[in-house]
């Protein structure tokens, strides 16, 4: 079977079709405090999950311990393999239009909304979490259910925050980080003239990329969309914010148009940048390196700042967990998905990840994590704040396979770089939009 690139965006519309009837688990130990409804995996399970690549070392060896767990107590062998972030996406659409491939695959955004009818509905699952652990943040719940059903399990939001050196600020006659973006501006100017550049992913990246487009937008009062789902991104406030954009492009480091999700953390690792955007990660990345140790003392952590709409909006990486219905053992992938994302291991998960996730309960926020490091405080946000891609409309085929073209990413790297004049990149971008909200 031969897919074109608009099969990958499209995948199929439709509702999860309804799940097999659960059969109840027995006693086992790690069962005994589960959510329920629990499910008992069928004879001979054995199940595939594909997970995007770690950041954090903890993060991916808290999800392997609490696998094995799994395993230890229901029998069900899992195998876990990972991918590269950008790599996710395109794998999960094949997945789903050839009908094979992983059991179980964490997802980003709203990647589910792009094949709706080929996972499987796992409502009774969410909702049982929701009613036990305080309710799911808005934004993640908004990016797991379609028409009232859940058709993935929100996961985590990956906080996406400031991360700059102080004595590079100092040196360049900052001693406090700015709020507001007209500041924040020249402080990029101060940077380039006296000390290190800033620099932030204007490549296709699935979380830098996404997230710096998203916030240089809608800090300005644009959207791609209105809440109807009207294409409403070539509007004066989205010129306002490319004309920024090209203003706070200048001040980079050069070949930020090409960067991916791990571009920015190896220059700012280099001492060739002082401020970026990125998850807690790139400061574990020289906190866990000897040679690292006077870098790491000197990173801070902070939020995006504010633009002309006179309040935080933000994008955070956002990843759930989905269940394809060809899978062979439907019981076993939800006994597995119910264990791993159940409070007792979320709460180990969360902690081994060094504030890089955060849970999307809020009955599971409580973590000691967020204050066990001061430039984790900032990332304990990002369930909370999160705005989803599809704002000001609703989620759906169109925003994700809006997304999944980077069409917002692709707009904010073209003006900023003066490949098109921003009014002209606004034109573009609301071109290709209508390509899929119009659908």
């Amino acid at each position: 079977m031969t897919l074109s690139r608009r099969d990958l965006l499209l995948g199929t519309a439709g509702l999860a079709a309804g799940a097999a009837g659960a059969q109840l688990l027995g006693s086992g130990p790690a069962f005994a405090q589960a959510a329920a409804p629990a499910y008992k995996p069928e004879q001979g399970a054995s199940l595939r999950v594909l997970r995007w690549t770690p950041f954090v070392k903890g993060d991916e060896d808290s999800w392997l311990a609490n696998t094995k767990k799994f395993s230890d107590e229901t029998g069900v062998q899992v195998r876990v393999d990972k991918e590269s972030w950008e790599d996710i996406r395109p794998k999960a659409a094949v997945a789903a239009n050839v009908g094979s491939g992983p059991d179980i695959m964490l997802v980003w955004f709203d990647d589910p909304f792009q094949y709706p009818d080929k996972l499987m509905d796992v409502t009774d699952i969410a909702t049982n979490f929701a009613s036990k652990y305080g309710g799911y943040y808005p934004g993640l719940e908004g990016y797991a259910k379609r028409d009232n059903k859940f058709i993935a399990l929100p996961l985590a939001a990956i906080g996406n925050g400031i991360l700059y050196r102080e004595s590079m600020l100092q040196q360049a006659g900052w001693s406090k980080f700015p709020e507001k973006t007209d500041e924040f501006l020249e402080m990029c100017k101060a940077l380039k003239a006296k000390s290190k550049p800033a620099g932030f992913a204007l490549g296709k990246a699935v979380g830098d990329g996404n997230n710096f487009a998203h916030w240089i937008v809608w800090s300005h009062g644009g959207k791609m969309v209105d809440e109807s789902g009207k294409v409403a991104i070539n509007s004066p406030e989205t010129i306002k914010a490319l004309q920024y954009a090209r203003e706070l492009y200048q001040t980079f480091i050069p070949g930020t148009e090409s960067w991916l999700d791990i571009n920015n953390n190896r220059v700012f690792l280099s001492g060739d940048i002082s401020v970026t955007a990125n998850g807690v990660s790139l400061y574990y990345s020289a906190k866990n390196d000897p040679k690292m140790a006077d870098m790491a003392k000197d990173i801070r952590s902070t939020t995006l700042p504010v633009g002309p709409v006179g309040q935080a909006v933000e994008l955070h990486q956002t990843t759930s967990a989905v269940i394809f219905q060809y899978t062979k053992y439907p019981n076993a992938a939800r006994a597995y998905l119910q264990y791993m994302l159940d409070k007792p291991q979320m709460d180990a998960w969360i902690t081994a990840s060094s504030a890089y996730c955060c849970p999307p309960l809020k009955g599971m926020i409580d973590n000691p994590v967020w204050t066990s490091d001061p430039v984790h405080e900032p990332y304990k946000r990002a369930s909370s704040t999160l705005r989803t891609n599809g704002y000001a409309g609703p989620l759906g085929y169109a925003s994700a396979a809006t997304m999944a073209d980077y069409v917002m990413v692709d707009m904010v790297a073209e003006a900023a770089t003066g490949q098109r004049t921003p009014e002209e990149a606004a034109k573009r971008a609301e071109q290709r939009a209508n390509r899929y909200y119009r659908v």
